[in-house]
Order: C-alpha cells, then sequence, then structure tokens
C-alpha cells in the first residue's frame, strides 16, 4: 500500500515536472514573439520617420534650387551645366560619404537619371525612347545643379539631419526642338522658359526618396528678380518662398513621389 502511494506521488511529480517544462515554453515563445513584435514595429517606425524626413529634405531642396534658378537670367547654362546653384559641397563629381557610413556616388546618380545605370552614357542611350523616358530626342539631360548634405541648406545650422539631398536640372520634356540642352526661345514650344527638376534625397539604412518638379517663368518672376536684386538676399529669399517661379493658370509645381 505504501509503496502504491509512492509510485502515485512520483507520478504526479513527473506530470507537474511536464505541465511546468510546457509552461517555461508556453511563456518563452510568447515572449520571443513579443520582442519580435517590438524589433519589428521599431523599424518600421524608423523606417517611416526616415523615408518622411528624405521626402521632406528633397522638397526643401527644390525649394532652395529654385531661389538660385530665379537669379539667373540664362536658363540655357543651368542646361549645359555651366552654371550651378551656389548649394553644393565640393566638386561635383566623386563619392560622398554618409554619417550611416553608406556612399553617395553622384557621377552614378546623374547617369542613372540620364540613362538607367550608374556607368557613363551614350548619346543613343539617352536618346532611346524608354518607358519612363519617352521622348526620344528631347528627353532630359539631367546636370547636377546642387548638391550637399541637408543640414548645410541654412546658415544657422540648425537642421539636424543626416540625409544627403541631389538636385538634377533638365530641359521640359514637353518641348519639340530636339535640343535639351537649350531651353525653347519659341512662343510655339510648349516648354518654352520651362525646366524640370529632379530632387533626390538619401538617407540611413538605404532610404532614398524622389521629388520631381516642372517650374516655369511668368512675366511676374521676372518683374520680381529685377526688383528683389535692389533689396538683398533676404527680401529675395522672401519673395522666392511667395512666388519663384510658376506656371501660368496652373500650381506653383508638379511633383510626383516615388520610392
Amino acid at each position: 500500500m505504501i509503496s502504491g502511494l509512492s509510485a502515485r506521488a512520483h507520478g504526479e511529480r513527473g506530470s507537474a515536472l511536464v505541465v511546468a517544462l510546457l509552461s517555461l515554453l508556453l511563456l518563452t515563445a510568447l515572449g520571443l514573439a513579443l520582442t519580435l513584435t517590438t524589433m519589428t514595429e521599431t523599424a518600421i517606425s524608423t523606417n517611416q520617420r526616415n523615408s518622411q524626413e528624405a521626402a521632406n529634405a528633397a522638397d526643401a531642396a527644390i525649394e532652395r534650387a529654385m531661389q538660385d534658378l530665379l537669379a539667373i537670367p540664362d536658363w540655357n547654362r543651368a542646361l549645359s551645366g555651366a552654371e550651378q546653384s551656389s548649394f553644393v559641397d565640393g566638386a561635383p563629381s566623386g563619392t560622398r560619404e554618409l554619417p550611416s557610413g553608406s556612399t553617395v556616388d553622384l557621377s552614378g546618380i546623374v547617369n542613372m537619371a540620364r540613362c538607367g545605370h550608374k556607368e557613363a552614357c551614350s548619346s543613343d542611350e539617352i536618346t532611346t525612347r524608354t518607358f519612363d523616358r519617352p521622348w526620344a530626342a528631347n528627353n532630359p539631360v539631367w546636370q547636377l545643379y546642387a548638391y550637399g548634405p541637408v543640414s548645410d541648406l541654412l546658415p544657422t545650422g540648425t537642421v539636424k539631419s543626416s540625409t544627403y539631398v541631389v538636385v538634377l536640372v533638365g530641359d521640359d520634356p514637353s518641348e519639340t526642338d530636339g535640343l535639351p540642352l537649350v531651353d525653347g526661345n519659341a512662343s510655339s514650344n510648349p516648354g518654352s522658359g520651362v525646366l524640370s527638376l529632379r530632387a533626390e534625397a538619401f538617407g540611413p539604412n538605404g532610404t532614398h526618396r524622389v521629388i520631381e518638379a516642372t517650374v516655369a517663368r511668368t512675366a511676374s518672376a521676372e518683374l520680381e528678380r529685377g526688383y528683389t536684386g535692389q533689396r538683398g538676399q533676404d527680401e529675395q529669399n522672401r519673395r522666392a518662398r511667395k512666388s519663384a517661379v510658376q506656371t501660368p493658370g496652373k500650381a506653383l509645381t508638379t511633383t510626383q513621389l516615388a520610392l
């Protein structure tokens, strides 16, 4: 009788051990799932923040480039690459290292926009009609116009960001003259006095956002430039933010966002 009770107690202790191990396994699985969910949510939040920050940086770079374009009497100099924005951080080529450790290749960015690969583009590749560049001879020949850390956009140093921005300028593809390095000068040319801007922002963890905008001269913009030239940079910046360049009868810019 005593031996039977002892065996039953031993069996109950064994069952309790199995239940305890299963409970421990279940709690471990729940803990791992909770940890994984937390890490995933944190990564998603970080990526979302970096993506939004890059989009804002690209938008700010577009605004900064438009201020400099307003002061250029001849946009052909920008289209040919002879004149750049005052917002640059060195020679218009080579690589730039980001605080995150990744690098940005300026020449590769230009070539990717021109023909879809990082190596130098041939004239045939630039004028080839593709899904992304369907204008053939009027495909924009993008030129590097502005580039640098977004933290340098303001001289006050109040912008705290590790994002790097690049702004390319090209002829409006709606032109019909087949001269992508020359702004159309005929009233019958639909792209006369119109430029295309392409801003690219590069952030940590491979973040990359692109904004494209179309800007055009108007008679008021011409008057504004002549007027603000007498008032100094502060007045010019204020008026450029208010009404720098705009398309008659349309919104200030046409913007496309893409990852």
